[in-house]
């Protein structure tokens, strides 16, 4: 992926917002619920995300990424998951690239931006940006660090590139992690 496709990425996508997320952060029992569907915490996160109804775009990235095998992995990961409505801010063509085979690197670097190693609840994402004095700095699995702030009661990623995405949906157990749901795809450097 080329600098400028980043970038253009991150444009699109850099108009989630706090608006955007949903009434109520969701930490109930199990199964939790993500659009309608129930989610187990017995199975794995590519499990649960593959019925998830918000997800379809995201599922088909791993896939295109030849990442389903390390996220039904034993982990643990926290994934920071893009809605279908973030992808869909992505101009079509770009998509449309991102999912060809010689992109694979590309797209895998991308996703990848969206994972933390361990199992960081939301408990512990408030904690953290409790002790950074209203800020916190994650490194992901593709390297570039992300940072957490608090918004209007919302947690906010910022990435590298600036843009912006929002936790519309915490704790999402799973047996080899944790998924938030958020509105917004992140660019890492490149």
């Amino acid at each position: 992926m080329t600098l400028t496709m980043m970038l253009m990425i991150a444009a699109a996508t850099a108009s989630a917002s706090p608006a955007d997320t949903e009434k109520a952060v969701v930490t109930a029992a199990a199964p939790t619920q993500v659009a309608g569907q129930p989610m187990y915490p017995s199975w794995t996160i590519v499990q649960n995300a593959s019925k998830s109804p918000i997800h379809k775009q995201l599922v088909a990235a791993v896939a295109a990424a030849g990442l389903v095998d390390t996220l039904n992995g034993e982990g643990p990961f926290t994934v920071f998951a893009p809605t279908d409505d973030a992808f869909d801010r992505i101009d079509p063509a770009q998509r449309a690239n991102l999912m060809l085979p010689e992109q694979q690197a590309a797209l895998a670097t991308l996703l990848t931006y969206h994972v933390v190693p361990g199992r960081v609840t939301a408990k512990d994402l408030e904690a953290q940006i409790a002790a950074g004095g209203g800020k916190a700095t994650l490194t992901t699995v593709q390297g570039s660090p992300i940072t957490l702030t608090k918004v209007n009661g919302a947690i906010e990623l910022t990435g590298v590139n600036g843009g912006k995405s929002y936790v519309t949906q915490a704790d999402v157990m799973q047996s080899n992690g944790v998924i938030h749901v958020v509105n917004g795809i992140l660019v890492p450097s490149v």
